[in-house]
C-alpha cells in the first residue's frame, strides 16, 4: 500500500509526482493541481507532500506518511478554508511559515486546498503570496489546489507547475469505496454513478441514506415543476434543505467552540455578561461560524443543483440515442418523462438554466432569488404521468 493508493483513475499524474520524487531535477517549488470536483486535487497533493517525506519516496507506512496524509506532520502545512475566502493576513501568515527551514523532514510543504479562494473578493491574498513564488525559499514547496486554471490569477499560474486531474472512471470510484470503506458492491457502484465520479461525494452517498434520500428528492423535481407556483415552491424546497442541512452540521460543532473559547477566556459561563474583551472575542467567533455555514449551505445547493442537472443530462442522452451511460439509471421513468416532451435545444437550455444560478450563487445572489428564477425555467407540461 503506498500513499498513492486513493488516488485513483490519476496513472498519468501519479507517474509525473512520483518522477519528482525520486528525480529533484524534475522538481519546482510551486505546483498547481486542478481538476473537476471530486477527482481527488487536495489528495494528489497530500499524497505528494508524503512521498516527498518519506526516506523511500512514499511506502504509506512509515511515520512520514502516516502523518503528512492526515496533516499533523510538522512541515506540511494544510489550509482548507471553511469561510467564503482566504485573507489577506493568513496569505501572510504562510509566506512567513514558507520562509523556515525545515524543522525534522526534507521539505517545508504549504498546501492550500482551495486557492481559487485566494481570489474571492479581492486578488490582495494572492498578492500576497506572489513574492514567496517570485523568490523561492530552497526546500520549500507550495502546492496549491483549484478547479481550473482560469480560477488562479495569471501570476500564480505562471510561477507554478500545472498538473492537472482528470474525472476518475465510475469502475474505480466503486472499487476504491469497496477497498477502503467496506461498502457493498452493488451499493459502491450506484454511488459511485450518482456521484458522478466524486470520490467524497461517492462515499457519503454510500454510506449516509438521508443522503440519498435527499438526492431522490431533488431529481424528482424535475419532472414535478410544471407551473410559477410549482417553481417557487420548488426553489423554497432547495434552499429549506441547504438550510437544515448548514443547521444540522454546524450546531453541535459551534456550541463546542464557544465553550471552548470561553473556557481558554477564562470566563465566568454563569454570568449574565461578560467582559468587553470576552464578547469581542466571542462576536469575531460568530461571524467566522457564520461565514462557514454560508459556504456550507452553498456547497450543499450546488451539490444539488448539480444532481438536478444529471437528469437533463441523461434525458439528452436518451433524447439522442447515445450509447453513453446514464447517471440515473434508477430514475429512468423521469429521465424518459423529460425526453418524451422535451426537445433536445430545450433539455441544453435547461442545464443552462441551471448552470447560471451555481454561476449566480457563487457571484453572492442570494441563493433563493437565483433558484426562483432557474426553476421558472424549468416548467415541464402538466400531466406527465410520473
Amino acid at each position: 500500500m503506498t500513499v498513492w493508493a486513493d488516488l485513483v483513475g490519476q496513472e498519468p499524474t501519479i507517474e509525473t509526482l512520483s518522477r519528482a520524487v525520486r528525480d529533484e531535477t524534475a522538481m519546482t517549488h510551486a505546483w498547481l493541481f486542478t481538476g473537476p470536483p471530486g477527482s481527488g486535487r487536495s489528495t494528489a497533493a497530500r499524497a505528494f507532500a508524503a512521498a516527498l517525506q518519506c526516506p523511500q519516496g512514499g511506502c504509506g507506512e512509515c511515520r512520514e506518511c502516516r502523518t503528512a496524509l492526515d496533516g499533523s506532520h510538522a512541515d506540511v502545512k494544510v489550509v482548507a478554508t471553511e469561510g467564503l475566502s482566504i485573507k489577506v493576513a493568513e496569505a501572510r501568515a504562510l509566506v512567513q511559515e514558507a520562509a523556515l527551514r525545515p524543522s525534522v523532514g526534507r521539505w517545508r510543504i504549504i498546501i492550500i486546498e482551495d486557492a481559487d479562494r485566494l481570489t474571492a473578493y479581492t486578488d490582495a491574498p494572492a498578492d500576497a503570496l506572489l513574492k514567496a513564488l517570485e523568490e523561492p525559499t530552497p526546500r520549500t514547496v507550495w502546492m496549491l489546489c483549484a478547479p481550473s486554471l482560469e480560477d488562479v490569477i495569471v501570476t500564480i499560474r505562471s510561477r507554478s507547475r500545472h498538473v492537472r486531474l482528470r474525472t476518475p472512471p465510475v469502475e474505480a470510484v466503486a472499487d476504491l469505496l469497496q477497498r477502503r470503506d467496506g461498502v457493498d458492491p452493488a451499493m459502491a457502484l450506484y454511488a459511485a454513478r450518482a456521484a458522478q465520479s466524486h470520490v467524497g461525494l461517492a462515499r457519503r452517498l454510500a454510506r449516509d441514506e438521508q443522503a440519498r434520500i435527499r438526492r431522490r428528492d431533488v431529481i424528482a423535481m424535475a419532472t414535478r415543476i410544471q407551473g410559477v407556483g410549482d417553481a417557487i415552491g420548488a426553489a423554497a424546497d432547495l434552499a429549506q434543505i441547504a438550510d437544515e442541512e448548514s443547521s444540522a452540521s454546524g450546531a453541535e460543532r459551534d456550541a463546542a467552540e464557544r465553550s471552548r473559547l470561553m473556557e481558554t477566556l477564562g470566563a465566568d459561563l454563569t454570568a449574565r455578561t461578560q467582559p468587553p474583551h470576552i464578547r469581542s472575542q466571542l462576536a469575531a467567533l460568530e461571524r467566522e461560524q457564520k461565514m462557514r455555514a454560508t459556504r456550507y449551505g452553498r456547497d450543499v445547493v450546488d451539490r444539488a443543483l448539480v444532481d438536478l442537472t444529471s437528469v437533463y443530462r441523461d434525458a439528452l442522452v436518451l433524447r439522442l440515442g447515445s450509447d453513453v451511460d446514464l447517471v440515473n439509471p434508477d430514475a429512468i421513468d423521469k429521465v424518459r418523462a423529460l425526453a418524451a416532451v422535451f426537445t433536445p435545444e430545450q433539455l441544453l437550455a435547461a442545464m443552462d438554466a441551471i448552470n447560471e444560478a451555481r454561476d449566480r450563487i457563487n457571484a453572492n445572489v442570494p441563493p433563493l432569488l437565483a433558484l426562483e428564477a432557474m426553476a421558472l425555467q424549468l416548467r415541464v407540461p402538466r400531466d406527465l404521468g410520473v
